[in-house]
């Protein structure tokens, strides 16, 4: 009996550790680089600055069936307080479906802007890099545990934190657009939030970005 136990344990070990390989050598890369070429992984892009020691990143990329003049009206308006994220609703924009028109009073957008990440307005995205049919970089900092902002330039971080950048860069391709879209991130203490990165952040990025990515395409291959 000692030695079957024995035996169940070796190979749920086994399993365990191809699990794990098979998470990091495939599934995590192709997670944090889907649909992006090697150029466009490569590349360093506006905002990546931002955040000049990051210990976490992805680049994500899309083509999407219009010019980045008319790409841009719908990333210029998201927002939970404007036209949403065109992801998973119920999931970031309390239920409330995204627009799905432009709408012409959600079009002004400036650098140092607050978009809320969330339906309550208590978090937001800070507007950190804005060229019209070409980037927008969204900030965010973040106190750990509470999810609230804090001011990253007004004085020492918390002791648990998060600080992020989320990008969106057009490239026109052809009539179409190349979408990149690239995140970087830091956060401490990195013994607690590294897992979870794995764990959680890393796929519901993945989950949340690949939704967006189909909703845009959606929006745009519509007749206008």
């Amino acid at each position: 009996m000692s030695e079957h136990r024995a035996m169940l344990g070796l190979a749920a070990g086994a399993s365990a550790a191809a699990a794990s390989a098979l998470h990091g050598l495939v599934l995590r890369p192709m997670m944090l680089t889907w649909g992006a070429t090697r150029e466009e992984v490569a590349r360093s892009y506006p905002g990546d600055e931002l955040i000049p020691e990051a210990d976490s990143n992805s680049t994500m990329a899309t083509t999407l069936p219009a010019p980045p003049s008319e790409v841009w009206p719908w990333l210029a308006q998201m927002g939970c307080d404007r036209g949403g994220w065109y992801s998973w609703d119920r999931l970031d924009n309390g239920g409330r479906p995204s627009a799905d028109r432009i709408v012409e009073q959600w079009q002004g957008l400036e650098p140092g802007q607050r978009l809320a990440s969330v339906p309550s307005g208590r978090a937001w995205f800070t507007v950190a890099v804005l060229v019209s049919e070409r980037t927008l970089v969204l900030r965010a900092d973040t106190r750990l545990p509470s999810g609230r902002p804090f001011d990253a330039f007004g004085g020492p971080a918390p002791l648990a934190f998060v600080t992020s950048v989320w990008g969106f860069h057009l490239q026109p391709a052809g009539t179409d657009t190349r979408l990149v879209v690239r995140t970087r991130g830091r956060s401490h203490p990195r013994m607690l939030t590294r897992p979870m990165d794995l764990l959680f952040w890393e796929p519901a990025h993945f989950i949340m970005q690949t939704r967006q990515f189909y909703n845009l395409r959606a929006r745009l291959a519509r007749p206008a």
